[in-house]
């Protein structure tokens, strides 16, 4: 009850015995942000702003993203401490995602922070982090330059720094960075492996087994230096150890594909997917192996599908392309060339492959509704009908299909099979909205159907017809 009681009191302008229980509440519940948040409140208006502050800041260390917090510290610092008022509303505004405010917000905290190295290093390392959110690599390089200039700097500015360089394709200066954080006694797995990923970026695999302390990295490091009966070694050596890790199964397929055993090189490589579906690698691998085995139409669709799921849409395309000129009986391959080019606005064209993926597969039903869908829009109901036709062949209990062509045929004038239709739609669709819509049509087209003779697809020559001259 003392939260309850703590509430009346402060109501009752009673802030000290307020105080006193929400305190005794705080004791059973330290992790009650709302509580947290009353307590704080109280202690400012009590003038306890030192209280004030641990309580906001142990809101922050449960949420970090609470901007009632940041508002709150600001208040008390404003006229106190402008360092750590700066601070705040530049945490505040990374919360509001106000990054551009925040980073101004920084930097007069490092101008009030009277030089003080452990008050500025981490607020610069913060500076270079919002500087990459923003797009603008020079200016987080810059920052994290300054944050390496003092002793303590932590690992991640070494890791960040050289990541950095490295998307900018200066591999000698990332290079160099981590091992100026090796040499300052930061020699962890995380800088370790990093460092080696940029060995390998800059051909000096030699250079990883001085450095990587990880069984999967030294293998990889002996297939780039041709240490084959080596690498072979270790990896029988580790291969229940690491069975459930998808890198095993990628440098099994490197050892096999550079000893020309091409068979169990895909072999790995499918294990590899069956665990990272869909990754780039994946389908370059694939790729330079069935180039090795001279199967030039495989190779050409991983190419397609490495460059398909890389985001590179157009190229993708032109790789299909030429897997098509050299087979042109693929369904599964002409459909996805089919969505590709409908998706990337090239319709007309897209057409042209969901009609042969229909002469491969006459049961394609996605491909025939979006024929029929094109050939409507396009105005061509008799060809629009043909391919609704073709579903139903296909499908025979596809009601929307059914329906879909009775209202094809009503628009083409040809009632009889429009009302033939709609009966077999009620035969067999099951009760509903749409049931009780296609009664209506059936009941309207039944009480004004024409005459057997005028009906059909030649219904409007043959009206024209009574008034030509015989």
């Amino acid at each position: 009850m003392s939260i309850e009681t703590a509430e009346q009191l402060e109501e009752n302008g009673q802030y000290e015995e307020a105080y006193a229980e929400y305190k005794k509440s705080y004791q059973h519940s330290p992790n009650d942000l709302s509580l947290l948040a009353q307590l704080g409140h109280v202690a400012m208006i009590l003038d306890k702003k030192d209280e004030a502050v641990e309580y906001y800041n142990k809101m922050l260390t449960l949420d970090a993203t609470n901007p009632t917090a940041y508002e709150q510290l600001m208040d008390i610092y404003i006229d106190t401490d402008k360092y750590k008022y700066y601070v705040s509303r530049g945490n505040y505004h990374i919360v509001q995602q106000q990054l551009e405010h925040a980073t101004h917000d920084f930097q007069k905290a490092i101008n009030h922070a009277g030089g003080d190295e452990k008050e500025i290093m981490p607020v610069r390392f913060v500076l270079g982090t919002l500087y990459e959110q923003l797009g603008n690599p020079t200016k987080a390089i810059d920052e994290y330059l300054k944050v390496l200039d003092y002793e303590d700097a932590d690992e991640e500015v070494y890791i960040r720094l050289a990541n950095l360089y490295a998307l900018d394709d200066v591999i000698g200066s990332a290079i160099e960075t981590l091992e100026r954080a090796m040499n300052n006694g930061k020699d962890s797995d995380a800088v370790r492996e990093n460092l080696s990923r940029l060995y390998f970026k800059d051909n000096t695999p030699e250079k990883i087994k001085s450095v990587s302390r990880n069984e999967l990295t030294l293998i990889k490091a002996m297939l780039a230096l041709g240490e084959l009966d080596e690498a072979n070694t270790e990896l029988s050596k580790i291969a229940d150890k690491y069975k459930d890790e998808p890198q095993l199964y990628a440098l099994q397929a490197e050892y096999y594909y550079t000893s020309k055993d091409y068979e169990k090189a895909l072999d790995a490589v499918n294990t590899y997917a069956e665990k990272m579906p869909n990754h780039p690698l994946v389908f370059q691998m694939r790729a330079l192996i069935y180039e090795s085995k001279n199967d030039e139409y495989l190779a050409t669709v991983n190419w397609a599908k490495y460059h398909l799921v890389r985001g590179s849409v157009d190229v993708a395309i032109n790789e299909f392309m030429s897997a098509y000129q050299l087979k042109n009986d693929d369904a599964d391959m002409i459909a996805t060339l089919a969505n590709l080019l409908e998706t990337s606005g090239e319709k007309h064209q897209a057409m042209e492959f969901y009609e042969k993926l229909v002469q491969l597969d006459p049961t394609s039903r996605a491909a025939m509704e979006k024929l029929a869908k094109y050939w409507e829009d396009n105005g061509d109901n008799r060809m629009a009908i043909e391919y609704l036709e073709k579903i139903i062949e296909a499908d025979p209990r596809n009601f929307a299909t059914m329906k879909k062509l009775g209202e094809m045929y009503q628009k083409s004038r040809d009632i009889g099979s429009a009302i033939n239709m709609y009966k077999k739609y009620l035969q067999t669709a099951p009760q509903g909205t749409e049931y009780e819509e296609v009664t209506a049509k059936l009941n309207k087209l039944e009480k004004t159907e024409v005459a057997p003779e005028m009906q059909g697809d030649s219904l409007l020559d043959k009206i024209v017809g009574l008034f030509v001259k015989k």
